[in-house]
């Protein structure tokens, strides 16, 4: 996927949000903490990214050091969204803790989680 430079935008130094705008997909990489103080960031990126139907959306969370209930919200949101205006959605899989909160919580079940962006490959619509 070829890299448009995209938005960005970082809470503090350990938070950050990039968007890239590629051909066959849009990527929203997140670093970093992501909780109460930094979803509000991260919800108006996506929200940004667009929600009508586009090409897939790919929520990159390999580099989230830390996610609480307030990341999980976001994500069924997300995916919610997603949904309803026809755009496919998948999570790239973020650190131990990350898989653990997904997995305990059933989170996981409810999303289209995969391994790296290159490997997401939506299907007939």
């Amino acid at each position: 996927m070829d890299s448009i430079p995209g938005s960005h935008a970082a809470v503090d130094s350990d938070f950050n949000v990039e968007t890239h705008h590629g051909e066959h997909a849009t990527v929203v990489r997140v670093s970093g903490e992501l909780d109460l103080a930094t979803c509000p960031t991260l919800e108006a990126e996506l929200a940004r990214a667009g929600t009508s139907s586009g090409p897939p959306l790919i929520l990159d969370l390999r580099e989230v050091s830390f996610m609480d209930s307030t990341g999980l919200s976001l994500m069924v949101r997300a995916q919610r969204r997603a949904a309803q205006s026809g755009r496919a959605l998948a999570v790239v899989k973020g650190g131990d803790q990350v898989r653990r909160l997904l997995e305990l919580t059933g989170v996981a079940d409810r999303l289209t989680l995969i391994d790296s962006p290159e490997e997401f490959r939506p299907g007939p619509s």
